[in-house]
């Protein structure tokens, strides 16, 4: 999760754009569009979720092995905090 206060905002703005885009291929679809309209809303849905997802995954491996991360304290089990997040990066990839 984002820690800062822009991070944050940050994060919330691009949750609520992706929440609009998911709202306008609902109306679409109710509407009737036409399938190949659909798939490009689709695409950029799926788009705008990766690079969500991307952003945070970075945050989070910046916070956990960056410079901030002397600072923090350090994980109880390091080889269970590795497999976390390569079960997290597995899931990205699909």
């Amino acid at each position: 999760m984002p820690h800062s206060t822009a991070e944050r905002k940050r994060v919330v703005t691009r949750l609520r754009r992706i929440k609009g885009q998911a709202e306008a291929m609902e109306r679409a679809v109710v509407a009737g569009t036409d399938c190949g309209d659909l798939l490009q809303q689709l695409a950029a849905l799926r788009g705008a979720a990766h690079g969500l997802m991307a952003d945070v995954l970075e945050g989070h491996l910046r916070e956990r092995f960056g410079a901030s991360a002397d600072r923090a304290a350090p994980a109880a089990n390091p080889q269970a905090e590795i497999d976390r997040l390569v079960v997290l990066v597995r899931s990205f990839t699909r």
